[in-house]
């Protein structure tokens, strides 16, 4: 399977350091008695089941607990504020993904994302699909941009509300193909892929795995993935780069952050440990089925170099959009 592109400039460089020091290295020094009691994963506005499939592998791997904690509160907050709060021993985590990071690049955080976490261990990437209702007579990017370009204002994009990837997605279609489609926001995910299957709106960015779900069903058409390089849960879609849109990257991803001060020799534990859970083929295919991909092998500071990228990338694209328009209006 091949990684997502946008983390190629990482890959190399992670794979050499992880066959470098290889598995051995799960005990450094320092690290030989963690875990000492529970660990517990935080996670906040998203979903739990990819903290579930690694906790269990790292339960059994560690003789340890490991709990998952729901603080889906406050746009991520309440997650940030359980770890930020905890004792940086590696004993509380947080479950990261673009949330923080496109906080971050909307000044909307009130946390250094960059500075109050110890970037861990990369679990997995994401991919979103842009779709349409079946009625839109669209069969490729090109024809949806030629039919919102003949009717301008008249093509709803849904999203899961203000400031959120679909929204941002919705806005940065607008800006790099010259259109103007509406941005209609809904309470969450789910309730913006209903809004599409019921032809409330046309068009919606959503998780691959919840379009593959409606794909296949016939209820929406899928048109293109936001990652650099092809979905393989969607292997059949072109990426928004090969359909004419080279700065439409999109990419999701998961993984670990301890509270910054966690000494490194934990921080390496961790992420070995991780690395090692995610070459089983089995963990693998439990963590695709449910939407996340295999990354390359990524040690703990190429996954800080990672989440630096990341800020830099959604500031540039909020910056290209306009922060007003990701605002309520």
């Amino acid at each position: 399977m091949r990684a997502f592109g946008w983390v190629r400039r990482f890959g190399r460089m992670a794979a050499l350091a992880a066959i470098g020091a290889s598995f051995a290295t799960a005990n450094p020094a320092g690290a030989q008695d963690f875990p000492s009691r529970p660990v517990r994963i935080i996670v906040g506005p998203s979903p739990d089941v990819f903290s579930r499939i690694i906790a269990a592998e790292l339960q059994e791997e560690w003789k340890q607990p490991v709990i998952i904690e729901q603080r889906p509160g406050g746009g991520g907050k309440l997650a940030v504020a359980a770890v930020t709060g905890a004792k940086p021993d590696g004993h509380t985590l947080l479950f990261a993904t673009p949330t923080f990071t496109l906080a971050t690049a909307m000044r909307l955080a009130t946390y250094d994302f960059a500075k109050d976490f110890e970037p861990t261990a990369l679990m997995g990437l994401i991919a979103y699909a842009l779709v349409v209702h079946p009625s839109v007579p669209a069969h490729s990017v090109a024809d949806l941009v030629a039919l919102a370009k003949a009717q301008p204002g008249q093509i709803n994009c849904g999203s899961a509300g203000y400031g959120t990837v679909p929204h941002l997605a919705c806005e940065t279609f607008n800006k790099v193909a010259g259109v103007e489609v509406v941005h209609i926001p809904f309470q969450n995910v789910n309730a913006a892929m209903l809004g599409v299957v019921g032809n409330q709106v046309q068009m919606f960015v959503a998780v691959s795995t919840v379009a593959k779900a409606q794909i296949a069903a016939g209820t929406v058409h899928g048109l293109a993935v936001t990652t650099a390089q092809r979905s393989a849960l969607l292997p059949q879609l072109p990426t928004l780069a090969e359909s004419g849109y080279p700065t439409f990257v999109m990419p999701g991803w998961g993984g670990l952050m301890a509270p910054a001060g966690t000494p490194k020799p934990i921080v390496d534990k961790i992420n070995a440990d991780v690395q090692r859970a995610l070459q089983n083929s089995d963990v693998a295919k439990k963590l695709l089925a449910v939407g996340m991909e295999a990354p390359p092998p990524m040690d703990a500071a190429a996954f800080g170099d990672f989440i630096r990228q990341d800020i830099a990338r959604w500031t540039a694209q909020v910056d290209a959009v306009g922060l007003d328009k990701l605002k309520p209006q």
